[in-house]
């Protein structure tokens, strides 16, 4: 594999472009380095991988034993588990059930539901339920 490496004086955030023929394990093991390496999470859409930032990610959740990233309007897999997401967007985001993830800064609104749980609306339209286990620590960030 070549590689090359450009400086560009003035460049507010450093970003990495791939060139190749297909994506097979060893681009995949490169862009989750680098990915990790700058704070960025790398999801697939379709055959394509795409980088995204933490401000991209609003929910990330394991549906069918899938990782799912849901952004403003699109969603993503990713190959890896909601617990090592967890580990990279920890500054930002909070675990609300043991299979949902949400950025704090998206929270649209929560309102009451059953069994003392509450639903949390994104400002993306995406809905989930904070369980009692977590209720606490987001009621601690809400100040309620």
């Amino acid at each position: 594999m070549k590689v090359e490496i450009k400086l560009i004086e003035g460049l507010e955030e450093s970003y990495a472009v791939i060139y190749t023929e297909l994506i097979d394990e060893e681009i995949q093991n490169i862009v989750s380095i680098i990915g990790n390496s700058t704070g960025v999470v790398t999801a697939f859409n379709n055959e394509r991988i795409i980088v995204l930032k933490e401000s991209d990610i609003y929910v990330i959740r394991v549906e069918d034993k899938k990782t799912v990233i849901y952004c403003k309007d699109k969603q993503y897999i990713s190959k890896k588990r909601l617990c090592e997401l967890e580990k990279t967007l920890k500054s930002s985001s909070m675990k609300i059930s043991k299979t949902t993830l949400i950025n704090l800064k998206y929270i649209e609104g929560i309102e009451a539901a059953f069994g003392g749980m509450m639903l949390l609306i994104m400002k993306n339209g995406v809905k989930d339920y904070v369980s009692r286990r977590y209720l606490p620590d987001l009621k601690k960030y809400l100040g309620i």
